[in-house]
């Protein structure tokens, strides 16, 4: 059994965090996806995806031609209405994913922001929350978003 960091009831498993100041490489398999670790007042960003239907942090795929940053930016200001243009490149998530367990990375990126009114669902996310890490939502939340948040939150000032 693979040491892991978190995994979900879907068999995803978080592998491994390679923070920022860690010389780590990605060579040995995809970038695929941005995602953002939005803090306020100790609470932690999570929108709720629609087809999942789960609690998760925003971001999602890397565009062709997009820096991992851009994406974070754009999936951020898509999923939640939440425009932040200073954020922190964190590090860098390993997973295994899927019934094939196929290894891929995620760039992860964190900020302290303030709470705005600009979020309207859409066809993806429903509802965000600022969720403060024990109360409970409505719907399943996603544990390998909840461990790279709280990881993620250490790249701050």
């Amino acid at each position: 059994d693979l040491e892991h960091l978190a995994a979900d009831d879907d068999g995803n498993i978080l592998l491994a965090f390679h923070p920022a100041g860690d010389n780590i490489g990605v060579r040995d398999a995809p970038l695929t996806v941005s995602l953002v670790a939005l803090w306020h007042d100790g609470r932690l960003l999570l929108v709720f995806n629609r087809q999942r239907a789960c609690w998760e942090l925003p971001g999602g795929m890397i565009d062709l031609g997009e820096t991992p940053r851009q994406a974070a930016t754009r999936e951020l200001h898509e999923e939640s209405g939440c425009q932040v243009d200073d954020l922190t490149f964190a590090g860098y998530a390993r997973f295994a994913l899927g019934p094939e367990q196929r290894t891929e990375y995620a760039a992860i990126y964190a900020a302290h922001a303030t709470p705005n009114n600009a979020f309207a669902p859409n066809d993806e996310i429903t509802a965000i929350t600022w969720w403060d890490g024990t109360s409970l939502l409505a719907g399943r939340i996603q544990p390998l978003d909840v461990c790279l948040g709280r990881l993620a939150r250490a790249a701050l000032p």
